[in-house]
Parts: structure tokens; sequence; C-alpha cells
């Protein structure tokens, strides 16, 4: 049998080219706050050999304590989720470092351009979606009216689900997905991930139950290897979440091979955030 077709991961692009390398050791200055951040997050820029870029500092200083994420941090689990993404070879998480700042040690990620996209997110007048479409749930929009909240059928977002399932994401909010002007899809704020308990909050549920592709049964089975004690991936993610985190992400990983299914809502958590956009 032969392998199954994988459709190319990513096209580095001018932004991509060398960016970690950039955020890690250019010279980060600050210029604004984003202030609906419910953390603190910086806007900088960051500078290094006549090269400049945008970028997001989260300071470890700035972060508010979670009672039920106690361990570890929120700037190290962010970039434990560029590290997954990165192993996946889908590139879903933009470039992310752990490095110094003026406030400390903190979480250094790439600033993605995001541009309008109406084609991932809708709100319907239907009881089921349209071809092209998947069902979320139905949405109070007010005066006792509900309506079908769908995402589209869409590759990008399918690769995405595969990833929170695999990181745990407990925050999967529409506005934490960014498509860019050159058709790339980016997920932003993996802060609450990693957990060890089931705790996977998100929009993109619209495959529930179904069978996973064969190129995410493929980039799985390449995660399980590279998670196994002296895999590179383990390795990676030691400085950055705990061992018990890093067991249970493998878990998840054979998890998700042997049902060989993208996952259910399990019933003790919320299965949508709140806010869901």
């Amino acid at each position: 049998m032969s392998a199954p077709e994988r459709i190319p991961p990513r096209g580095v692009t001018a932004a991509d080219e060398g960016a970690a390398e950039l955020l890690a050791r250019g010279e980060l200055s600050v210029r604004g706050r984003i202030r609906e951040a419910s953390n603190a997050a910086l806007f900088c820029t960051v500078a290094l050999d006549g090269r400049e870029a945008a970028c997001v500092y989260k300071p470890v200083a700035g972060e508010r304590p979670l009672w039920d994420f106690p361990d570890g941090t929120l700037a190290g689990r962010e970039v434990a989720a560029y590290e997954v993404s990165e192993a996946t070879g889908w590139g879903l998480v933009p470039p992310t470092v752990l490095r110094d700042g003026p406030y400390g040690e903190g979480m250094c990620q790439l600033w993605i351009e995001a541009v309008a996209d109406a084609e991932l997110l809708a709100l319907v007048d239907a009881e089921e979606p349209e071809p092209g479409w998947k069902a979320i749930g139905l949405a109070d929009v007010g005066e006792g009216r509900t309506a079908l909240l769908v995402h589209a059928d869409d590759q990008r977002l399918r690769r995405m689900a595969v990833l929170d399932a695999v990181i745990n994401n407990a925050d999967r909010k529409g506005g934490h997905l960014l498509p860019t002007g050159a058709g790339r899809l980016y997920g932003i704020d993996h802060g609450v991930t990693f957990n060890t308990e089931d705790k996977l909050r998100t929009l993109l549920w619209g495959w529930a139950g179904e069978p996973l592709t064969a190129e995410a049964v493929a980039v799985l089975g390449e995660l399980r290897g590279s998670l196994a004690a002296g895999g590179e991936l383990a390795a990676r993610l030691a400085p950055l979440i705990t061992p018990a985190e890093i067991d249970a992400t493998r878990a998840r990983v054979d998890a998700l091979l042997g049902t060989g299914l993208h996952p259910e809502p399990g019933g003790e958590w919320p299965a949508i955030p709140w806010p869901p956009v």
C-alpha cells in the first residue's frame, strides 16, 4: 500500500524565514499594550541585523494564576503549542519563543496580520448546515431566537481541530483563528493547553466522531514516535511543560490513533468556550 498523499504542510514566507531566531535574539521594544487580553500582552517590535518584525510579548510576571492550570506558565504552554505545531509540519501556530524581555521572561510570538474571512464561521437560519459547512450547535441570537452556528468544512480548520485535540486546547475561540491574505491559517492564544485532564473546548466540533484523514493519521504516527522517551519533541517540550503533561499528550495521541476518529465532547466540561468568538 502506498503512503497517503500529504498536502504540502506550509509554504515558507518572508515572515517565517528566520523568524524564530529574530524573535529569540532580536532587541525587543515595547510599543503598546493589547488591552483586550486577559493577561499582560504587549505589542512590540523586534530587530536584529537590519531585520525588524512586529510581535507579541507576554511576560510571565503579568500572568494571572489559574486554579485549574496550577503547573507551569501560560508562556511555557504557548511555546509548547508552537513546538507541537511545528512537529506536525502544518505550521498552524506563528513562530513563538521563550525569552527574556523588558519585564522578564515571557513568550514572544510573531505578529500575524489577519484578514477578514467570512468563509470560516457563520450563523445561519436553518436546522442543518449547507454543503461545505459543519454544524457546531445552536446559538442564542436574542429576543428568544436561535441560529445554527457553523464552521467551514475546510482542511485548515480540520488540521487545527486535530492539533487542538493533541494539545488539549481549552479555549479555541473564533477570534483565535487568524486567516492571512496568503491563504494561511494560524491559531493563537494557547496558554490553557496540555492539562492532564480532558478540557478540550473548541468551536471546531464539526468533525466530532468522524474518521481522521489519512494525512492526520500519518502525522499522529510521527508525533507518537517523537513524543516517546528520548524523542525530539519530548526533549523540546521538557523545559516548557511538566513530565505528567508530556505523558498525557502522548496518551492523547495514542487515543486518537486507537479510535481513528475525531474526539467528541466528553460531557464533563463545557464543550464550547465562552464567549465563542
